[in-house]
C-alpha cells in the first residue's frame, strides 16, 4: 500500500536518483515497424513547443480520447460518489493534460491469477482491446510475439519527465529492460521496492500485555503467543473463538503470506507467487520452493492446524476475507510486510485500544535469519502497454508524468497533493484511482528523514510536500496529540520506533536482507510454465497444512523438476553466468 505522505505498498515508495534512462534507439522506418507489427506512431500533442515540460505535461490542444482497462485491488475504497469511471484523477487528467481517459470494463482482483489476469486473457484472445492494457510479463511477450504493441522507445524518450525516467531507473536497469524486446520498449513497467516486501511478524501487542507475555526471541516464543491467543480468551468474549495466526490459500503475500514463516527456518520459497532463487552451496542457483528446509517448515504448519492455531477456512479465503477475522478481532498475529496498519485501519476503527506492531523475525534454531526480498520487483499488473492503433501512445507517458509530478514535483500545493492521494480527512487513498501508481524505493528514505527531524538532527524545511503527511502524523503521536486512523497507520509504519520500517531499516543495517539470486525478467520455461508450476506448489503446501503425508513435498519435487523446473533452473544459471 502506499500514501501521499510516504508510503507505497503492496508495495513502496522512492527516494529519486534521477539517473535519466538510455533507453535503445529503434533506427528503423515506420514503415518497416508497421509490417512486423509493433509500430511506433508518434503521435504528438496538438499544440508542439519549445519548452520540454509542455511534452511532458503540456495540455491538448483538443481534448483526445483514451480508453483503457482497469485491474484493481480489494483495497480500493470510494466515498463520496466516485468510482473508477469518475474521480479525482480522472478528472485531473482532463483538466490538466485534455486527456479523456475511459474504462472499457473494470474488475476487482489483482493478485497473480486473479480475476483481472483472468479477464484480461479474455481480452486478448477475443482482440477487443483498448488503447492501453495493463499485462503481466507472460501477456506481454504474447501481445509482443503478435506484433499487438505500439513501440514506446523515441515516445518514451521524447515525452518522459526526468522525474519519470528517474523514477523508473531509481532500482537499477532489470525493470525498463524487462520491457524491451528486441532493442523496442514495448511497455511501461510498475517497478516497486524490493526492500518493502521483506516480513516481520505483527501482533496484537495489547493482547500480548493482557495475557502477560514477551515480545518473542525465537520461534518457541511466537507458537507460545500463538497458543495463548488460541487459549486464553484475549479479546475477553468467555468463548474459544479466536485464532493463533492468520493466512489465506495462496499461502504467499504481502498481508498475511508465509515467506516470514519460512524464512524463520532459513527457507526461501515463492515471494509473494512469484519465483524466488537461492545460492546453493556449490554456488549454483537454485529455486527456493523445493529446498529441504521448506519441508520442515510444512511440517510445523501442518502441526499447528492440527491444533486449532489456524483459521480452518483459510484454504478457501482470500487475504481479503481472512482480514475480516483479524478486523473482528478473532486473529491477533501473522506473518506479513510494511503495510499491515494501513490495510487494517477498520480495526482501529472497530477497538480504539487495538495497539497492532511489529516485531522482527526470530530464528528457529538460533541462527541469524534473513527476510527474503526480490531481485526485480514489479506490481501486479506489471506493465501499461499502447496497442499498435492508438492514436496517442504519448497519452500513457504523460499520465504518468503527472503522477510523479503530485509526488515529486513543485508545481502542487500540500492541499492538492492530499487531495490526489490519502486524504488527511477520511483516509481514503485516491492515488489508487491512477492508472499508474509504481514508485520504487522511497518509503525508508522517507521514515529515515522523518526520524532524523524528529531527533532534531535535521530542519523541518528538509520534509519534502510528499512526505509532509507522514511527518506530521508521526508529529502529532510524538507531541501526544489526538490521533485519527490515518495518523495511527502512519505512525506505526514511519515513527522512529516501534514501526514498519524502523525493522526494515534494521534489516538493511545488518544485513538480514536476502534478494533473489535471479534478478532478470521471466525465462522462456517461466513463462510457458510457472503459472502450472505455482498451481502445483500451492495445492501440495495446502494439502501438506491440511495433513497429508510430508512425502508429498517430495513428490511435488520430482514433479516439479520433471514439468519444466530443471529446464528453468538451466535457463536461470545461463542467464546469471552470462552477466
Amino acid at each position: 500500500m502506499k500514501k501521499r505522505g510516504g508510503l507505497l505498498a503492496a508495495s513502496s515508495l522512492l527516494l529519486l536518483s534521477l539517473a535519466v534512462s538510455a533507453c535503445s534507439s529503434d533506427n528503423e522506418s515506420v514503415d518497416n515497424a508497421s509490417k512486423e507489427g509493433n509500430v511506433n506512431t508518434e503521435a504528438a500533442p496538438a499544440a508542439e513547443s519549445a519548452n520540454p515540460e509542455d511534452l511532458y505535461l503540456g495540455k491538448y490542444a483538443e481534448p483526445v480520447e483514451v480508453s483503457t482497462v482497469r485491474i484493481l485491488s480489494p483495497s480500493v475504497k470510494f466515498v463520496n460518489g466516485e468510482t473508477i469511471d469518475n474521480n479525482v484523477w480522472y478528472q485531473e487528467y482532463a483538466n490538466k493534460l485534455g486527456i479523456k481517459l475511459k474504462n472499457k470494463w473494470s474488475i476487482v482482483g489483482d493478485e497473480p491469477g486473479g480475476q483481472g489476469e483472468q479477464k484480461m486473457n479474455v481480452s486478448i484472445a477475443s482482440g477487443d482491446l483498448p488503447d492501453i492494457v495493463p499485462l503481466n510479463s507472460s501477456q506481454l511477450r504474447q501481445l509482443a510475439d503478435a506484433g499487438k504493441l505500439a513501440d514506446l522507445t523515441k515516445i518514451y524518450e521524447k515525452y518522459a519527465s526526468p522525474i519519470t525516467k528517474g523514477v523508473l531507473t531509481s532500482s537499477g536497469p532489470e525493470a525498463l529492460g524487462s520491457a524491451t524486446m528486441d532493442g523496442k520498449l514495448l511497455a511501461i513497467p510498475a517497478p516497486t521496492s524490493k526492500i518493502d516486501q521483506a516480513q516481520m511478524i505483527w501482533i496484537r501487542a495489547d493482547w500480548m500485555e493482557k495475557l502477560g507475555l514477551q515480545a518473542p526471541k525465537t520461534m518457541d516464543d511466537v507458537f507460545k503467543i500463538m497458543d495463548a491467543f488460541v487459549n486464553q480468551d484475549p479479546d475477553g468474549n468467555g468463548k474459544k473463538d479466536t485464532y493463533g495466526m492468520a493466512m489465506d490459500k495462496d499461502l504467499y503475500g504481502f498481508f498475511d503470506g508465509l515467506e516470514g514463516f519460512f524464512n524463520s527456518y532459513h527457507a526461501y520459497p515463492r515471494q509473494q507467487g512469484k519465483a524466488n532463487w537461492v545460492k546453493s552451496d556449490d554456488g549454483s542457483i537454485v529455486f527456493g520452493s523445493i529446498q529441504p528446509e521448506v519441508r520442515t517448515a510444512l511440517g510445523k504448519l501442518q502441526e499447528l492446524y492440527k491444533k486449532g492455531y489456524i483459521d480452518p477456512e483459510f484454504g478457501v479465503k482470500d487475504w481479503n476475507k481472512e482480514k475480516e477475522l483479524v478486523v473482528g478481532g478473532k486473529i491477533g498475529l501473522w506473518f506479513g510486510s510494511m503495510s499491515a496498519p494501513l490495510v487494517l485501519q477498520d480495526l482501529k476503527n472497530n477497538d480504539p485500544n487495538a495497539d497492532l506492531r511489529p516485531f522482527p523475525l526470530v530464528s528457529i534454531d538460533g541462527q541469524p535469519v534473513k527476510a527474503q526480498v526480490p531481485g526485480i520487483n514489479l506490481k501486479t499488473p506489471q506493465y501499461l502497454a499502447v496497442t499498435k492503433d492508438a492514436k496517442h501512445p504519448e497519452a500513457l507517458i504523460k499520465m504518468i508524468n503527472l503522477f510523479h509530478e503530485v509526488s515529486y514535483g513543485t508545481s502542487y500545493t500540500q492541499e492538492e497533493v492530499n487531495r490526489l492521494s490519502t486524504s488527511p480527512e477520511d483516509g481514503i487513498e485516491r492515488w489508487m484511482y491512477s492508472i499508474y501508481t509504481a514508485e520504487p524505493e522511497k518509503n525508508l528514505n522517507t521514515h529515515r528523514i522523518v526520524k532524523e527531524v524528529i531527533q532534531g538532527k535535521k530542519n523541518e524545511s528538509a520534509i519534502t510536500i510528499e512526505q509532509m503527511g507522514a511527518y506530521r502524523s508521526v508529529k502529532k503521536f510524538v507531541n501526544g496529540e489526538k490521533l485519527e486512523t490515518i495518523d495511527w497507520a502512519l505512525n506505526r509504519v514511519f515513527s522512529p520506533e516501534n514501526s514498519s520500517f524502523s525493522l526494515i531499516d534494521n534489516y538493511e543495517k545488518n544485513g538480514q536482507l536476502l534478494p533473489s539470486a535471479f534478478n532478470q525478467v521471466m525465462t522462456e520455461t517461466m513463462v510457458k510454465r510457472d503459472s502450472t508450476l505455482l498451481k502445483l506448489e500451492l495445492q501440495t503446501f495446502t494439502n501438506i497444512i491440511l495433513g497429508e503425508s510430508l512425502d508429498s513435498f517430495d513428490k511435488f519435487v520430482e514433479n516439479w523438476k520433471k514439468l519444466g523446473g530443471d529446464a528453468m533452473t538451466k535457463e536461470v544459471n545461463t542467464l546469471m553466468n552470462s552477466k
